[in-house]
């Protein structure tokens, strides 16, 4: 009775829409695991004060979404790598010494959501085209870049962010003028939206698709809804298509392992119990 249950939780401003905590409450129940997951709606002046509260709390981390992402790596003790290299945080831990060590686990989860939904996909396969340049890209790229894809082709209707990209990750990218995305899809062998485009109520996505075809692998991190309509005119091109659902799922199994002990995994299950 003297033991101290583990509290996690993520954070947001606004938050009301998450998904995480019916995935991690769901994996606390599936494993019959003491703790919780709280969504924690914090603005921005607030964020340092009440990320140097939560250890003293009970809590042994949190997830970081929008607009936090970037803020975190000011704030945290830690860093890793491919935290720096991405230029965001999704993934806090509160170690035991009150540092906090910041992550980032949304190029694992892309690879992983890719792997599982694709398992015929090979990195050497040929060319990637990149729809987007923002913080969502960052982590596509460093993840497609460590898993050895040889090009990946972006397009940003601001083409001074795709520069940006090329210029911090080299000679792999190259940009592609927004006008011309119909040809750089034509030419892939994966296709990757990562932009918000096509998402419930944000603009469509006014890319030409009738350059996808089969053999191809192509996936949107757009999860509302599951069916965008770029995976739906993949499909009919008889293209292998992979929701943006499984990127979320995956990202977490790294933040609930290093919090309650134990590496869950995703399955039906887990996707039904994040969709209620």
């Amino acid at each position: 009775m003297t033991t101290k249950i583990p509290l996690a939780g993520v954070i947001g401003h606004p938050i009301a829409h998450s998904r995480s905590p019916l995935l991690h409450r769901y994996w606390l129940r599936r494993h019959g695991l003491p703790g919780y997951y709280i969504p924690m709606d914090v603005a921005s002046n607030d964020l340092e004060d009440v990320l140097r509260t939560l250890p003293r709390a009970g809590f042994v981390g949190v997830n970081i979404t929008v607009p936090h992402k970037e803020r975190v790596m000011e704030i945290a003790d830690l860093v890793t790598d491919r935290a720096i290299l991405i230029g965001a945080a999704n993934t806090l831990i509160f170690r035991a010494d009150g540092k906090i060590h910041a992550d980032n686990t949304d190029g694992y989860g892309f690879i992983e959501n890719l792997r599982q939904g694709a398992p015929a996909w090979r990195a050497d396969a040929g060319p990637v085209a990149l729809l987007g340049a923002g913080g969502a890209a960052r982590a596509v790229v460093a993840a497609l870049l460590d898993a050895g894809v040889p090009e990946i082709m972006v397009a940003n209707r601001t083409r001074v962010r795709a520069e940006n990209l090329k210029e911090d990750f080299g000679r792999r990218l190259r940009v592609v003028d927004w006008v011309q995305a119909g040809n750089m899809i034509e030419d892939a062998a994966l296709v990757v939206n990562s932009t918000a485009l096509g998402m419930d109520g944000k603009p469509k996505l006014r890319v030409p698709f009738d350059g996808l075809h089969k053999g191809q692998v192509v996936t949107d991190l757009v999860y509302a809804p599951l069916r965008t309509d770029l995976l739906q005119a993949a499909e009919e091109a008889g293209a292998v298509t992979v929701d943006g659902l499984g990127m979320l799922l995956h990202q977490a199994v790294p933040a609930f392992e290093r919090w309650f002990g134990v590496r869950p995994i995703v399955d039906d299950p887990t996707r039904e119990a994040a969709l209620r």
